[in-house]
């Protein structure tokens, strides 16, 4: 390089390429800006990158080069790593008695030289370039395998997800694009989650369920009350999956190691649908399932829950009375709560005032007033209960008595003229007698707060369009549900052979079966003396009141459901009747 460099604002006036005037305020904004001279003069417009250039070289004794008249060596990665050639933005010509020839863009970036030179042990002759035209050779020569390959790799990835869509693995394919566009691309791993929950309404989803494993994150829905594996997605996929769905439910992504609840509010098939979600850790990583909420679950109406005619007749005139309770028990997602939803559509009316208390408030309904459970401010059941008595209420539900405390003012409130609804967890319908006085309900309250207890269980429904005779039933599942041969002589049994329409499964939705005692004068006598529950039962059939399983062989001999079905539903619970 020359010793003594000149000023590269004397060397473009001497050329004359620029005037003095513009010059003098050219190094006045750079001195204020503190840029260099040249970027001033570009940014003003007064010269061109080329011609800055070729002021350069001349500035510091390098020989300008134009690349489009000379050629870089093909192997030139064999003389100057790629890594540098990308990160330096230098392009090398040969190597002649141990001296690097490189073109560089910028004479006084130093330390890039003094990198390069210790990295290669090499001494540089340089060659100076514009720096633009380096960069862009830089990425259509060195950088034009790589997009090819890259290419080449959508293509096959886009292959292979259409042909895994057009085989139904719609999900798989969404996971394959979404793995394929990598960390900085947010797109794929939104229309995967949005894949996901679209996929779940659209098969009559209760709940999905995304659950890391060691090896993959396992994607399952519950239909009709039976988990489907939909799908499996790559492991590495597993942290933008979860963080979606947490972002989504408003719940915090920093946060891995304690349990969370969120909520979703999204548009579906013309429906505002919502989606309870919960996150759980786990040794593979947090579980999340979403609970959907669509209304129409719920406005059913008392007709579609599958009660027989003398049931519902029953049911009908249970429900219009003045005062008592009336609980339904059951476990977890037997239908309980669409049940009593169903009873209170059918009592909303203008003249009647009806209070809830529920945790959480699932569904919303227009002329009922209805009461969220908030533990961490105290608004509890029980609190909600009092206050709701001062509200002067015709009918109160209570979501569940799960304690003594609130047993204790729903039977207050029955007794006062109010008809209450509210659930239990009990295996059958004589149980929730005893269940209540061992909460401590004094015997004699509970034979005269309730009127009527009903134990419920969901079976699923044959689907309707792959539905055959059964030629041959499980011998064993008769034997349980006590069905004979005669029996099936006169009823044939019925199944579903699966079809596209059921997911292979051979059930399409629902249904309940029941088991209602109606307190009489003799069962209000057994509470009042803390009979046992099989005293109790044997009074309620001896009133007539039907088993579960009886209601169920019912359906079976319509051809509503299978022997399969009611034997899962009935015998898992131990009622067998005796």
């Amino acid at each position: 390089m020359a010793k003594n460099r000149r000023h590269l604002g004397e060397i473009l006036y001497k050329a004359g390429l620029v005037k003095k005037e513009a010059l003098i305020n050219a190094i006045k904004t750079s001195k204020t800006n503190n840029k260099r001279l040249g970027q001033v003069l570009l940014e003003l417009g007064l010269i061109d990158e080329e011609t800055l250039t070729k002021a350069l070289a001349k500035q510091a004794g390098l020989k300008y080069v134009n690349l489009s008249e000379i050629t870089i060596p093909s192997d030139a990665t064999s003389i100057v790593p790629e890594d540098m050639i990308k990160r330096h933005g230098v392009l090398p010509l040969s190597v002649n008695n141990g001296r690097l020839k490189l073109i560089i863009g910028d004479p006084s970036d130093l330390d890039m030289m003094d990198a390069i030179r210790l990295r290669l042990n090499t001494e540089l002759e340089c060659y100076l370039a514009n720096p633009t035209k380096i960069r862009s050779y830089i990425e259509e020569s060195f950088d034009k395998e790589e997009k090819e390959a890259d290419d080449r790799l959508r293509h096959s990835i886009d292959a292979t997800a259409a042909e895994l869509a057009e085989v139904g693995n719609e999900l798989q394919a969404e996971a394959l694009r979404a793995q394929a566009a990598g960390d900085d691309d947010e797109g794929p791993i939104i229309r995967l989650v949005n894949l996901i929950i679209d996929s779940a309404y659209y098969m009559r989803a209760s709940d999905i369920h995304v659950e890391p494993m060691s090896d993959r994150v396992r994607v399952r829905y519950r239909v009709d009350g039976v988990c489907l594996e939909k799908d499996n997605i790559p492991k590495n996929m597993q942290a933008p999956l979860l963080t979606r769905l947490k972002i989504l439910s408003g719940m915090d992504i920093a946060e891995k190691r304690l349990p969370q609840d969120g909520r979703i509010k999204r548009m579906i098939g013309g429906q505002d649908i919502d989606f309870r979600v919960s996150a759980l850790p786990g040794n593979h990583g947090e579980s999340v399932v979403l609970r959907i909420l669509r209304p129409d679950a719920v406005n059913i109406g008392i007709e579609s829950l599958g009660f027989e005619q003398d049931n519902y007749e029953q049911f009908q005139r249970i429900i219009k009375r003045p005062n008592g309770i009336f609980l339904v028990t059951g476990p977890t997602g037997s239908g309980k709560t669409t049940t009593l939803y169903a009873a209170l559509q059918e009592l909303n009316k203008p003249d009647k005032k009806i209070i809830t208390a529920e945790d959480p408030v699932e569904y919303n309904f227009a002329g009922m007033n209805q009461c969220q459970v908030k533990e961490d401010i105290e608004l509890t059941f029980e609190r909600i209960l009092r206050a709701m008595l001062r509200q002067a209420p015709n009918i109160i539900l209570i979501g569940e008595i799960r304690d003594g405390a609130v047993a204790d003012i729903a039977i207050q409130a029955a007794l006062t003229g109010h008809l209450v609804f509210s659930t239990l967890h009990t295996n059958d319908a004589c149980s929730a007698i005893t269940r209540l006085i061992d909460m401590g309900v004094k015997p004699f309250l509970v034979a005269s707060s309730i009127q009527a207890i009903m134990a419920q269980r969901l079976v699923r429904v044959i689907c309707k369009k792959c539905k055959v005779v059964d030629e041959k039933p499980d011998p064993h599942h008769l034997r349980l549900l006590d069905i004979t041969a005669e029996d099936i002589k006169d009823h044939p049994v019925y199944k579903g052979s699966g079809c596209s329409q059921c997911q292979n499964t051979g059930y399409k939705g629902r249904i309940a079966i029941f088991e209602m005692v109606e307190l009489n004068s003799e069962l209000r006598e057994l509470a009042f003396k803390k009979a046992s529950t099989g005293d109790l039962r044997q009074a309620a059939k001896a009133s007539g009141m039907r088993m579960l399983m009886n209601d169920g062989k019912l359906k079976i001999f319509k051809g509503t459901t299978t022997p399969a079905e009611v034997a899962r539903i009935t015998q898992t619970e131990g009622m067998v009747e005796a």
